[in-house]
């Protein structure tokens, strides 16, 4: 059973890292902006009044110090949660100033996250106007005209965003052919997934492969949004498909529904880092800050932004 300060809890510790990284916006370093933002993330997880156990987390324990798979944190005995976590969802976009940098959060009850190895996945993401009609599995022109035809626009009007990579050469070609509007993004499409699920976002699919653990904060979200996503893992060499059946993935190619992915009762947490169109990023003042957040719960469907104001405590 998931109580509801838990997701109190949940966005203390996403504004907590938010507010670490965003203090060298610009200043080209992104593995400097991760650590911080790694750091703030478990220092505030130790404060947390509930056992959580991190399965998607920043690596495997002989990778990554701190949140890492397996790792247990919080201080109370329960209740006991599963933790998917990404401190920033963004490294680079934080090291250039660019957009939609966040921190993220979600929270399960034991056995809800899919558990991946540290790999690829295909992935398509949608709002809720059209949760009902992708199938991953097809052409993304089938996808397009699918989702055109349940959002009653002409796919001329469809907005699709994609990772900008060589990889997505192909992907990119036969979205452009469909006349469908296209927008690159270099990272962050963890925000780009949530997007399509957003009020006047301007996004209406994601689609591309992209990171596997983001895969499943995508759909963690999308589940309290009433969107949909559907996902493939993309297993980079042989090791990777080896990591993956060790964890009892034993079809590495099938599709992966969105309730696969993340099921049960969920609560997640995003704060904005930089600026992006669903959250602001971090305001300095002096004295303190300001965050914008996003807190979701899949039962009941609830979404709430957050703006809260930080004061230094001397």
């Amino acid at each position: 059973m998931l109580y509801r300060n838990i997701a109190l809890e949940a966005v203390r510790v996403t504004e907590a890292a938010a507010m670490a990284a965003a203090r060298i916006m610009g200043r080209g370093d992104n593995i400097r902006a991760d650590m911080l933002a790694v750091q703030a993330m478990r220092e505030a997880l130790d404060t947390v009044n509930f056992r959580g156990r991190i399965v998607i987390g920043e690596g495997e324990k002989d990778d990554s110090p701190v949140l890492f798979s397996g790792e247990v944190v919080g201080r109370a005995d329960e209740p006991v949660v599963d933790l998917a976590v990404d401190a920033l969802e963004g490294p680079t976009i934080v090291a250039t100033g660019g957009t939609n940098a966040l921190s993220v959060l979600a929270v399960g009850e034991e056995g809800s996250f899919f558990r991946t190895p540290d790999t690829y996945m295909d992935k398509i993401a949608v709002g809720a106007g059209a949760a009902g009609v992708i199938d991953i599995s097809k052409p993304p022109s089938e996808n397009l005209e699918a989702i055109s035809s349940a959002l009653e626009r002409p796919v001329e009007e469809i907005t699709v965003v994609i990772l900008d990579r060589p990889r997505h050469e192909k992907l990119i070609d036969e979205v452009r052919k469909t006349g469908a509007m296209i927008r690159l993004i270099s990272d962050g499409d963890v925000a780009a997934a949530i997007a399509t699920a957003g009020e006047d976002t301007g996004v209406d699919v994601l689609m591309g492969t992209g990171g596997a653990s983001e895969g499943v904060l995508a759909a963690a979200a999308l589940r309290c949004m009433g969107g949909n996503f559907q996902g493939i893992l993309r297993p980079r060499n042989r090791e990777e498909i080896q990591r993956a059946r060790r964890m009892g993935i034993r079809n590495v190619d099938r599709v992966l529904a969105m309730e696969d992915l993340a099921r049960g009762n969920i609560m997640f947490a995003a704060t904005g880092v930089t600026d992006g169109e669903l959250l602001k990023g971090v305001r300095f003042f002096k004295g303190g800050a300001k965050t914008s957040s996003l807190v979701l719960r899949s039962q009941p469907n609830t979404i709430r932004y957050l703006q809260t104001t930080h004061f230094a405590i001397d």
